[in-house]
């Protein structure tokens, strides 16, 4: 992992951004889907790694591009260990929705939490509440917890929360201590990352999502110093989602056991669902949303807007791209 290697990490989400862009507000979220993951397959193929997928689009049998276990790059060079979501929020592009991104967490071999296509619990808050809220406690004693940190007042406070049934309570406990709630119907990566920056408007994101999902936020949030816990749901009526209608506790919990976590229950912390000496967070925009704008199409060009978190020099940086079109006759600022 080195300053070279975040470069190209950075083109590979900006060319699945543009490939999965093309299709905003299509209805078409499977072809979006799929554009990205031919889009960022084919850039990281190009990097010098060994490069390797560790969390991506499913199993081999299940997805014939960036499934896991599946080699990348040009096989010299560092080992590279990737999270991928090549299109975050697939439903957000295809309706054209605020959120859309692509990303991709990485680190050095072995760095990353295999974690597997189940739910978690998640908890991310600014640095300045790290390690002083805590997913054990109830929404209440976190809320007031991070009110204190923050020095703001509950009822300043924002939260974050995917609109799902099975967060009614969560939701209802939230507004009842005086916090506002701002329900998203997909895409929690962005809001994750959004606690760790001041300004964003978004002070904390509570409740169940993806699990592979979380793995990528633990990366962003370990490089900028916040606050992220995960804790994996096997329980179908805690989930409450039709995926898992067939689905029993006592065989996901076999399922588990055969993955080789034995213990179900156990609380992750950022810097063990990103473990590696050196990870980087690597995002950008599909569509306009928190943290940077979508892909804009121009007459010579395509500009791209995204978010690069690294350990390596402990940095955040934004970046704006123009990708020049060949003939170009006039670029404007």
């Amino acid at each position: 992992m080195n300053q070279t290697l975040i470069q190209e990490i950075l083109e590979v989400v900006e060319q699945a951004a543009i490939a999965s862009a093309k299709l905003t507000g299509l209805g078409q979220k499977d072809e979006a889907d799929a554009a990205a993951v031919e889009a960022m397959r084919l850039r990281m193929g190009k990097i010098e790694m060994k490069g390797k997928i560790v969390i991506g689009e499913g199993e081999r049998d299940e997805a014939p591009m960036l499934y896991i276990g599946e080699e990348v790059g040009s096989g010299s060079g560092p080992g590279v260990d990737f999270a991928v979501d090549p299109c975050e929020g697939t439903n957000l592009c295809a309706n054209n929705q605020r959120g859309s991104m692509a990303v991709l967490a990485a680190s050095d071999t072995g760095g990353l939490f295999n974690a597997p296509d189940f739910y978690m619990n998640k908890l991310a808050a600014p640095p300045a509440a790290k390690g002083k809220v805590d997913i054990r406690n109830s929404a209440s004693e976190n809320l007031k917890i991070l009110s204190d940190c923050l020095e703001l007042a509950i009822d300043e406070l924002t939260v974050v929360v995917m609109d799902r049934t099975r967060h009614k309570d969560l939701i209802k406990e939230i507004r009842g201590c005086g916090a506002k709630v701002q329900p998203i119907s997909d895409g929690d990566v962005q809001a994750a990352i959004a606690c760790g920056f001041a300004g964003t408007g978004t002070h904390c994101l509570m409740g169940i999502g993806a699990a592979p999902e979380g793995v990528i936020s633990a990366a962003a949030m370990r490089a900028l110093g916040g606050h992220f816990q995960g804790q994996l749901v096997y329980d179908p009526a805690i989930a409450q989602t039709s995926e898992w209608a067939d689905y029993t506790k006592e065989g996901n919990i076999k399922r588990l056991n055969e993955m080789g976590i034995t213990d179900i229950d156990k609380i992750y912390e950022a810097n063990e669902l990103a473990s590696g000496e050196n990870v980087v967070f690597a995002g950008s925009g599909i569509t306009d949303g928190l943290l940077f704008d979508g892909v804009k199409f121009e007459k010579d060009c395509v500009r791209t807007s995204s978010l690069v978190i690294s350990t390596l020099d402990s940095t955040a940086r934004f970046t704006n791209t123009v990708h020049i079109k060949d003939g170009a006759k006039s670029i404007s600022l």
